[in-house]
């Protein structure tokens, strides 16, 4: 099983004034997000606005991290769609680019039941040879995937993590205790990720990376190395930031707060306004 560790930013796409890709705008994003030393890339999720990109802008920002990445870092593929044939056709891709793994919500404005969820992912891993990390965000996808899901697709060993952003810290205990050893818990709960890490969240797949990347990264190497004191300083300090993230407007203030650190990635694209 692929061991997922540190911190990986869902990554903002980066427009021009012409709200179309901004290449060398994203070239220099990611440059500096990779001083900050964080361990992989996850392009196209919905802090990339992927449901915004037509299939050959998606594919394009994908063909693009995945030329610009290392070989020791992590690359992880937001291939969702509104369809489960929608989904395979979006992976088969990223598999053809080279992507071996895949963050998958349930299909957005679906609002799935737990036995069609377990049938769609079912679906794709027989269709796609691809490693799956389930996002579980039920605030934007209008339905969670609850234990029932979970305990069948647990022992698939290319279900290999969870994404937990329901915001709950019960819910991140209840995965890491039952599904111990067999899928990985990572943070997606930005303002409570400390608490996950003290719960076995080896990785953190993290929107506020783009914008407050040294901290972020502090943060996890802080608590990998021991010192719980100071990785309790340090989520003390930003977290009054990754609660006004929380609040609302999420990937503007994203791409805002990467402007105020000097690397600009454009504005939104319509219907998301400032």
């Amino acid at each position: 099983m692929l061991k997922l560790k540190g911190v990986m930013p869902a990554l903002v796409t980066p427009y021009d004034e012409k709200r179309e890709i901004d290449f060398i705008a994203l070239k220099a994003h990611m440059t500096n997000l990779r001083a900050a030393r964080v361990s992989g890339w996850v392009p196209c999720g919905s802090s990339g606005e992927y449901n915004l990109m037509t299939d050959e802008e998606r594919d394009s920002v994908l063909q693009f991290v995945k030329d610009f990445a290392l070989p020791e870092e992590t690359l992880i593929a937001g291939t969702n769609a509104p369809s489960t044939a929608g989904v395979i056709a979006n992976t088969k891709r990223a598999k053809a680019m080279g992507y071996d793994t895949v963050l998958l919500a349930v299909p957005f404005y679906t609002k799935p039941t737990q036995a069609e969820i377990i049938r769609h992912f079912n679906a794709i891993l027989d269709a796609v040879d691809v490693n799956i990390v389930l996002y579980s965000y039920p605030a934007k996808d209008g339905v969670e995937i609850e234990y029932e899901a979970l305990d069948a697709l647990a022992d698939h060993p290319r279900i290999i993590g969870i994404k937990e952003s329901s915001g709950s810290l019960q819910r991140a205990i209840g995965i890491a205790t039952r599904y111990a050893g067999r899928i990985q818990l990572v943070s997606g709960s930005d303002d409570i990720a400390l608490d996950f890490m003290l719960w076995g969240a080896d990785s953190w797949i993290c929107g506020p990376a783009n914008c407050m990347a040294k901290a972020v990264c502090d943060l996890d190497r802080t608590y990998r190395a021991g010192d719980l004191v100071k990785a309790k300083e340090i989520m003390s300090r930003m977290w009054p930031a990754m609660n006004i993230l929380e609040s609302g407007k999420f990937v503007q203030k994203l791409k805002f707060g990467c402007e105020l650190q000097g690397t600009p990635v454009g504005e939104c694209r319509m219907p998301l306004g400032l």
